[in-house]
């Protein structure tokens, strides 16, 4: 499931509901369901809730609802949202690309800046809502040229873009620029944009139902960022989602009144590059819940909390009633307090889903964000080494003597040299084997690169490693991706070490070795000394013949 849906809400994370839970779960029964695949709160209501983000300076929320309410709203671009929350794990809206105009369906992600459809020529992309784009169809399609402002292709003609995904997919392609439309209920007409043609996917955006990603993040090319720098729509853009039971929203890209009883809360470019709103408690039915205080903090807002065990199921709770707006007679509101000490509201609606299968249960929106424990916004990490579990067929004395040779067919499939390749672990298993593999970074490398560790994930996610029959059936399980090890002091600066060492031992054996020679010589030399008349005895006189 994918898990690039918007990130707003993300804030509240699984640490809320792990308290929740001790003040829920002893009133009502707990159901089962199925596995959860996602640790973000997903924030729905009935009346719409509309969140703007964009970058503002630390005004007083009063003064600054003025000052919004102030200026004159320019026009925006209004877009349906389609919810494939429950089904895919993200929401959806519709992107009109060229002339004449070719239709997308893009995940709308506040998390990264490029908005990219899969290009015709594309072979390594899956098989999507609808067509790839073709550029020879539209009249109005350029490639943006290589420039100083861009990374280049191999032949330095065309502008190319990378992306890795918070749960190890990627995406690649060229960078192109066409009218891009929004839809027949957008007062802005059509713009010129550069969005990236795809010709390679990995991972999760290969098997989606999407088409592609609409980039809403800080970027030169995010699709914001460039209507803005146009000045066609103002520096804003705002969310609203659909109640439960209703589904779906509406997304605005551009300048809006906002409603009398906003709350207003500030994104700190500085804290961190995505959005993000420095949460200071959270109230559960009026009572302040007791969070370590680490997980908090005034300099970095929220900081990365694991989330649920994958193990477990999902925390489901039968007997509330079918009718959503008396859900509030039965589980309590949550508070969430900012830096500026004002509270939004979250109602059972926000925090709840219903269940799929059993009327009238309700389970909370608290999901395992795939194999990455990140519930902040999604981004880019740096792989250290990856391990998984390899179990085999065959009983290990007949696999103990072919350990090279495995690890070399696992080096070929992965793509990478043989000497990445660590044996971890050999336990015997029944009339089988286990063995817990690493594929480390070569040698003059700190990190494995991300294109080298998408690749090495797909193959194993999809199950797309290949061995001679000789070694039997075997599966694939429990890989895991860890980020660089850190280094102690004596690691970063032994190599400083031990070249003080020598110099010190060399000027040590020079200034010993001429010492050592000035008293040799000193000692070789033969001294004359006068012949005195005073001093000559009678034996050494000369004696006649």
């Amino acid at each position: 499931m994918n898990r690039r849906r918007l990130r707003f809400a993300a804030v509240t994370t699984t640490t809320i509901f792990s308290l929740l839970i001790s003040l829920l779960t002893s009133t009502f029964p707990v159901t089962s369901a199925v596995n959860s695949t996602s640790d973000n709160l997903n924030l729905r209501r009935t009346s719409p809730l509309i969140l703007p983000l964009s970058l503002s300076r630390k005004i007083p929320s009063a003064k600054l609802r003025r000052l919004l309410q102030a200026k004159r709203v320019p026009i925006n671009a209004r877009m349906n949202l389609f919810d494939d929350l429950l089904s895919n794990g993200y929401y959806t809206t519709r992107l009109y690309i060229g002339t004449p105009p070719q239709e997308f369906a893009l995940i709308v992600d506040t998390g990264s800046t490029v908005t990219y459809v899969p290009c015709s020529d594309c072979d390594q992309c899956g098989n999507h809502q609808d067509p790839k784009f073709q550029p020879d169809l539209s009249t109005t399609y350029h490639p943006v040229k290589c420039n100083p402002d861009c990374t280049c292709d191999a032949e330095n003609a065309q502008c190319v873009y990378e992306r890795q995904y918070a749960e190890m997919s990627s995406s690649s392609g060229v960078l192109g620029e066409d009218i891009v439309s929004f839809g027949n209920q957008s007062e802005l007409k059509p713009q010129r944009a550069v969005f990236g043609c795809e010709n390679a996917e990995t991972g999760d955006l290969y098997s989606q139902h999407a088409d592609g990603i609409m980039g809403l993040g800080r970027g030169d090319l995010s699709i914001v960022d460039q209507l803005v720098d146009k000045s066609v729509i103002g520096d804003s853009f705002s969310l609203c989602y659909g109640g439960m039971g209703i589904g779906g929203g509406a997304m605005i890209l551009g300048s809006l009144s906002p409603p009398s009883d906003m709350v207003f809360s500030h994104s700190d470019p500085d804290r961190s590059p995505y959005y993000n709103i420095e949460l200071k408690e959270l109230h559960v039915a009026g009572k302040k819940l007791a969070i370590d205080p680490k997980l908090i903090s005034e300099l970095h807002g929220l900081k990365q909390i694991r989330g649920p065990d994958p193990n477990y199921n999902d925390i489901c709770f039968s007997g509330a009633g079918r009718k959503v707006s008396e859900l509030s007679k039965t589980f309590p509101a949550v508070d969430m307090v900012f830096e500026n000490g004002l509270k939004y509201l979250l109602s059972p609606e926000n925090y709840l889903f219903k269940h799929s299968k059993v009327p009238g249960a309700y389970c909370l929106g608290v999901f395992q964000n795939g194999k990455d424990p990140t519930t902040l916004l999604g981004g880019e990490i740096k792989v250290g080494f990856i391990t998984f579990d390899m179990s085999l067929s065959i009983k290990d004395s007949d696999l103990k003597p072919r350990i090279s040779e495995l690890s070399g067919f696992i080096a070929q499939e992965l793509g990478v040299n043989t000497l990445q390749v660590h044996l971890l672990n050999f336990t015997s298993s029944g009339n089988g084997s286990l063995i817990t593999w690493g594929i480390y970074p070569e040698k003059s490398a700190k990190y494995i690169a991300n294109t080298t560790a998408m690749h090495i994930i797909a193959h194993l996610a999809e199950h797309n490693v290949q061995l001679p029959d000789t070694f039997g059936s075997y599966t694939l399980a429990n890989w895991k991706v860890e980020p660089p090890m850190k280094r102690s002091w004596w690691h970063q600066h032994y190599l400083l070490v031990v070249m003080a060492v020598i110099v010190s031992l060399m000027l040590g054996i020079s200034v010993y070795g001429i010492w050592f020679i000035r008293k040799w010589r000193q000692q070789t030399t033969i001294q004359y000394k006068p012949v005195d008349s005073d001093t000559v005895v009678p034996e050494q006189e000369l004696q006649p013949l």
